[in-house]
């Protein structure tokens, strides 16, 4: 029988009313769109001034392939580019080593070279459009390239808008894509915000995920808790460089999950924008509003497409998609239906995105803001999450903030029991997913043409990285052993960075000198 309960275990009454409510101040806890606490949305007008940025998520195989398909996104009014990687890149392994065999170009583009970032952007004016790039260990050596080949076709890196994900610390608690110990790993999160900062004032120069928490399992409290106790553990990581909080907060963002749960993902962004105001104001005492402004981006939830039935897809994206617009993001990714099978082919991606733009230009769901507000039901929902979103934060710092939480396993445990806990209410029947456990068909048919990455796609890119190391200079050789050598110290190795990927470094020789210096994380012996 089904469960009338939230996904963090608060049973739904059958109707609220006033009576929800007793505790709730309108000024305190709502105020109005644009100003503190920003639970209603952090700008006045919200959509009606500007619609979120429809940036769907995409790479694969070559840097030609991903090329072809952003300029079809671009052309079928896709307005932001959010680039994905595969996994030799993300754990700093260049096409050619041993460890990539059999993974190149297969979750993302494969990026090896200088090279291979001036071939993704080929014909791209990067200066015009925002990119994202979902990259966390390797995010300096990735904005090295993208940067340096901006500035090859003559854009201002003043002037580059966009955001490298570089949140390390889910990677050790949810994802798993992380090359070096915590430590290091942490100064190089440190280093790149200072960096943008200083350089760059126009780059997000992190993507605080709980995106990622959630798809591994976690509730939508834990996803709020874990992802500020993140976001705390990094404002902390620069402040202690000696930086002003109102210097780079105003750049930090953050990615959130949508999930099938239509009222409680809305409720929980709202909650989100409350809890960051009352972080930054109360624990570190920013001054300029936008420091305050929670600014996030929101993905449709890949953990709820199912492969049984893969067009019922198209429904779950589009509720999750009106809860996270409802809910007041900045940008949106929809999933397309045959994720849970492939990579998306052409004609799903292109539904995906059709979606958002039916909800934009065909309905009247972005004329005014906020339009929940004052709902017995979501007030009550936007204030439980709040209040239990807060005493995860008070236990975790009790533990000694995010790192040292994330070393002793607490985040990975709860997550996990949460997961649990969530599948066996599907296996009861408790929760209920058509196609899966109800309403289910004897046979399943699969009417959809899927993507296939071509073979020779690996060996081609293979092939690339090996001509590009045998045309460069010698250059990058010292550019390698000074990058070395800082290592060792504290500076900022940004500029570094920089100048080994100028001198033709490779993003694999970069990692390999890091791993020299820093070693590697083992799980196993944490």
């Amino acid at each position: 029988m089904k469960k009338f309960e939230t996904t963090f275990g608060l049973p739904i009454k059958e109707v609220y009313t006033q009576e929800d409510l007793k505790d709730f101040d309108p000024e305190r806890d709502l105020g109005l769109p644009g100003n503190p606490p920003f639970t209603r949305g952090i700008y006045p007008n919200m959509y009606r001034g500007r619609l979120w940025t429809m940036r769907q998520y995409a790479g694969y195989g070559t840097a030609k392939q991903t090329n072809e398909r952003f300029k079809y996104l671009l052309s079928q009014g896709q307005t932001g580019l959010s680039l994905a990687f595969d996994l030799p890149t993300q754990l700093g392994y260049d096409a050619d080593h041993p460890m990539a065999e059999g993974e190149v170009g297969r979750t993302g583009v494969s990026i090896s070279t200088l090279e291979d970032m001036a071939e993704v952007f080929e014909g791209i004016d990067q200066e015009a459009v925002s990119t994202s790039m979902t990259i966390n260990a390797t995010a300096g050596i990735i904005l090295a390239f993208y940067t340096i080949v901006a500035e090859g076709k003559g854009s201002r890196r003043e002037k580059l808008s966009g955001t490298v994900q570089n949140d390390i610390l889910k990677e050790f608690a949810a994802r798993g894509n992380y090359i070096y110990p915590v430590e290091p790993s942490m100064r190089l999160v440190g280093d790149l915000i200072e960096f943008t900062a200083k350089y760059m004032p126009k780059w997000n120069p992190i993507s605080i995920s709980g995106y990622h928490y959630r798809e591994a399992g976690a509730n939508s409290v834990q996803e709020l808790a874990f992802t500020f106790a993140d976001a705390i553990a990094y404002v902390e990581e620069v402040l202690k460089r000696g930086i002003d909080i109102d210097e780079f907060a105003p750049r930090l963002s953050f990615f959130f999950n949508a999930q099938i749960n239509f009222f409680e993902e809305i409720a929980k962004f709202r909650a989100a924008r409350r809890i960051w105001y009352r972080i930054m104001k109360d624990r570190f005492k920013a001054k300029n509003p936008r420091s305050m402004m929670l600014r996030y981006h929101v993905q449709t939830a890949g953990s709820s497409l199912t492969a049984q039935e893969p067009l019922n897809n198209i429904i779950r994206t589009t509720i999750e998609a009106l809860a996270a617009i409802l809910g007041g993001c900045q940008s949106l990714h929809t999933n397309s239906y045959d994720e849970a099978l492939s990579l998306p082919t052409e004609t799903s991606v292109l539904v995906a995105l059709r979606t958002q733009q039916i909800i934009a230009y065909e309905t009247d769901i972005p004329d005014t803001v906020d339009p929940l507000a004052g709902s017995y039901f979501v007030e009550s929902l936007t204030k439980e999450i709040e209040e239990r979103v807060w005493e995860y934060l008070e236990k975790i710092e009790a533990m000694g903030g995010a790192v040292e939480a994330v070393k002793m396993g607490y985040f990975q445990r709860e997550i996990e029991e949460s997961a649990y806990r969530y599948q066996t209410e599907v296996e009861r029947g408790e929760r209920l997913i058509v196609g899966v456990n109800i309403f289910r068909t004897s046979k399943e048919p699969q009417n959809i043409d899927l993507f296939s990455l071509p073979e020779e796609a690996q060996e081609e890119q293979k092939r690339r990285v090996r001509e590009y190391k045998n045309k460069r200079g010698k250059g990058f050789l010292e550019a390698l052993r000074t990058l070395k050598e800082k290592a060792k110290g504290s500076e900022n190795l940004m500029p570094y960075i920089f100048e080994c990927a100028k001198e033709g470094a490779t993003l694999g020789e970069i990692s390999d000198t890091l791993r020299e210096v820093w070693g590697t994380y083992d799980e196993l012996k944490t």
